[in-house]
């Protein structure tokens, strides 16, 4: 009877997939950002996931393929990893806002253990990332949900 609540427990944190994020929000006043392609990134809809999240907090994404030369618009740089247990699924992102050299704001995501066994962690981009960039762009209200 002694070892059930052990048992329970070493259970309970096998399967339990414990996220990490670090946000450090931009500040209010853009309008547009352009995202810059990062051809590494092999992430199925990952970047119409960045440009719908940065919509609908009321901003315009653009994909570029590189960084701009002009050092007054805001671009956007990431990366996001995989990992491969029966399937593909996401284990790390980055989000950075630039303003020429100047960071803006800035994003992580990390599945700590790359999520046990955990079932969520086949969780789709959007669902693990949607706080995160809610947070990120907690200055621009939802367009979905505005501020009262």
């Amino acid at each position: 009877m002694r070892l059930l609540p052990f048992m329970l427990g070493a259970i309970a944190s096998l399967t339990a997939a414990c996220t990490s994020t670090r946000v450090f929000p931009i500040p209010a006043g853009i309008d547009t950002v352009l995202v810059v392609e990062n051809p590494k990134v092999i992430v199925p809809d990952f970047v119409a996931f960045l440009c719908a999240a940065f919509a609908r907090h009321g901003i315009a994404a653009r994909v570029v393929a590189e960084r701009p030369a002009d050092g007054d618009l805001p671009h956007v740089t990431y990366t996001a990893i995989r990992s491969w247990d029966l399937g593909t699924y996401l284990t790390d992102a980055d989000v950075v806002v630039h303003r020429g050299a100047d960071v803006l704001g800035s994003a992580n995501y990390h599945l700590i253990g790359k999520g046990g066994l955990s079932l969520m962690k086949w969780q789709s981009v959007s669902t693990k990332l949607t706080p995160m960039m809610d947070e990120l762009l907690a200055a621009y209200p939802s367009v979905e949900n505005p501020a009262p």
